[in-house]
C-alpha cells in the first residue's frame, strides 16, 4: 500500500514539474515569436541551420542523464519546430510519398510543426523550391550500402540551389502486409534500393516467393493493403499509415545502413563550426589531373569526406567530380584551397556550406 503511496507522491512531483515544463515552453515560445516578427521586418529566413546545430549542442553539453542525448535533442528537435512555426509557417517539399524514409528524414529535421508536401519525383523537389511553392526541399544523396543517387547529382549540377542542411537517417526495413502473416506471402515487392539491401534475408527467409521492383517503399506499402498476397518492405511508419501489420522487422542485411539526406533551398548557411562544404568541378583529361587538383587541400590540412565522379552528358568519357570537405567556405583556409583548384579547372560549383549532420 506503502508502494502505491509513493508512486502516488511520485507522480504528483511529475505533474508539478509538468506545469513548470509547460510554462517555460511558453516562455520560449513567445520569445520566439518576438524573434519572428523581427526577422520578418529585415526580410530574415526562419530556418536557420547552424543556429538549430548551436542549440542542440548546447541542450547536449548540458544533459546530465538519465535522458539520452539522443532522447533529449528528438525533444528539442519539436520544441524547435513547434516555436519557429510561431515565428512563420515553413513549407517543406520531400521526395516520395508519406511513409518514405525521405519523408522521416525531413520530419526529423523540421519536426511535426512543418508542413510538408509530398513530391513524385527529385526533379520536382528542385522546381518546388526553385519556384518559390516551398522553402526548403529534402532529397536523398547517398546510402551507406547502395552509393549515390545519381538524379541528386545531377540536379544540383543544374539548378541554382543550395545545399542548405544534411541529415543521416539509420534505416530499419518492415516487411510489411495485411494479415502480418508470412504463409500469406505470394510475391514481395518495393524500391530497388530496399529490395538489394535486404537480398541476403529474403533468400534466407523467402527463397522461393518472387520480388518486384515498384517506384518506391510507400507505393510497395499501398499496393500491399490493396492485395492480401503482397508483402511490401517500407518503413515502419508505412505500417501505421497504410494500416499494414509486421511479418518481419529490421530485415536490413547491414545492422549499420544509413542514408544521407540534403535539404536545398535559396539560402546559404553561415558557419556553424563544425561544417562541410560541397563543390563539383571538371578538368581537362590529363595524367596525373585528379592528384593535382586535390593537392590545394592537402596544402591547406583540409579533410576530405567523400570524393564522387559522374560522367558529363554531353561529353562522353569525360567526368564531373563531386567533393565533400570539412569546414566552411568562408573559412580562410577552405576557401584558399578552392581558389587553388579552381584555377586548373573547365568548371566549378560550389553547392553549399553547411552544417555537418554527424
Amino acid at each position: 500500500m506503502r508502494r502505491n503511496e509513493s508512486v502516488d507522491a511520485l507522480r504528483q512531483k511529475i505533474d508539478q514539474i509538468d506545469a513548470k515544463v509547460v510554462n517555460l515552453l511558453n516562455d520560449r515560445a513567445s520569445l520566439a515569436q518576438r524573434i519572428g516578427r523581427s526577422k520578418s521586418l529585415s526580410s530574415q529566413e526562419v530556418y536557420v541551420p547552424h543556429r538549430e546545430k548551436e542549440v542542440l549542442q548546447r541542450v547536449s553539453e548540458l544533459n546530465r542523464g538519465p535522458l539520452s542525448a539522443h532522447a533529449l535533442s528528438a525533444v528539442f528537435r519539436e520544441i524547435i519546430s513547434g516555436c519557429r512555426a510561431l515565428e512563420a509557417p515553413l513549407n517543406v517539399s520531400f521526395f516520395g510519398a508519406a511513409a518514405t524514409y525521405t519523408h522521416l528524414a525531413a520530419r526529423e529535421k523540421f519536426g511535426a510543426s512543418a508542413s510538408l508536401h509530398p513530391t513524385t519525383s527529385i526533379a520536382e523537389v528542385f522546381q518546388e523550391v526553385t519556384q518559390d511553392r516551398v522553402a526548403y526541399g529534402v532529397v536523398p544523396i547517398e546510402n551507406s550500402t547502395e552509393g549515390v543517387v545519381a538524379h541528386t547529382l545531377d540536379s544540383l549540377v543544374d539548378s541554382d540551389l543550395k545545399i542548405c542542411a544534411e541529415i543521416y537517417l539509420d534505416i530499419h526495413h518492415s516487411l510489411l502486409s495485411r494479415s502480418g502473416e508470412e504463409a500469406d506471402v505470394r510475391r514481395i515487392i518495393s524500391h530497388p534500393q530496399a529490395l538489394a539491401q535486404c537480398r541476403g534475408w529474403l533468400t534466407h527467409k523467402f527463397p522461393a516467393i518472387p520480388v518486384e521492383e515498384v517506384a518506391s517503399t510507400a507505393h510497395a506499402a499501398i499496393r500491399a493493403a490493396e492485395d492480401g498476397t503482397l508483402a511490401a518492405i517500407s518503413s515502419a511508419m508505412a505500417k501505421e499509415v497504410y494500416d499494414l501489420k509486421v511479418v518481419a522487422a529490421n530485415i536490413e542485411d547491414q545492422s549499420t545502413n544509413i542514408t544521407r539526406f540534403l535539404v536545398i533551398g535559396k539560402t546559404t548557411s553561415t558557419p556553424s563550426g563544425d561544417d562541410k562544404t560541397s563543390v563539383v568541378f571538371s578538368v581537362q583529361d590529363k595524367p596525373g589531373v585528379l592528384h593535382r587538383m586535390l593537392q590545394p587541400f592537402a596544402r591547406s590540412r583540409i579533410n576530405l569526406t567523400k570524393i564522387e565522379s559522374r560522367p558529363i552528358k554531353s561529353k562522353p568519357w569525360e567526368y564531373m567530380f563531386f567533393l565533400d570537405l570539412r569546414g566552411h567556405r568562408e573559412q580562410s583556409a577552405v576557401s584558399r584551397a578552392i581558389a587553388g583548384l579552381e584555377k586548373n579547372c573547365l568548371f566549378l560549383k560550389i553547392l553549399g556550406s553547411y552544417p555537418s549532420g554527424r
